[in-house]
């Protein structure tokens, strides 16, 4: 910890404006934002993937994450923001949504 504390003032000191590249940063946000990945419901590449099944009764459920790799920008704050169902509540700043967002859609230079 305090190893990683000298080099974030080593680089602040020269002046870099990033720690770490935003790729990266995505990447760790999309595999563990606050607790539980992105990836553990919607996959890997954010198509979506298939939770579980429940039996109600005698019949018996697929309980799905839906795609978000190709949602609209609006939707996906909307989903992180409010979340429903089964989706965890992330407290996440807007920046961290924008380059989940970009990353997530493939917009990430």
């Amino acid at each position: 910890m305090r190893l990683l504390t000298i080099l974030f003032f080593i680089f602040s000191a020269l002046g870099a404006d990033d720690f770490i590249e935003k790729r990266d940063y995505a990447k760790l946000l999309y595999s563990n934002p606050r607790s539980i990945g992105c990836n553990k419901c919607h996959g890997e590449d954010g198509k979506g993937m298939i939770i579980a099944y429940i039996r109600k009764k005698e019949e018996i459920r697929q309980v799905s994450a839906p795609p978000i790799d190709n949602v609209t920008k609006a939707a996906f704050f909307k989903a992180l923001n409010s979340p429903k169902d089964i989706m965890p509540k992330y407290s996440l700043t807007n920046e961290e949504m924008e380059i989940l967002y970009k990353y997530v859609t493939r917009r990430l230079n």
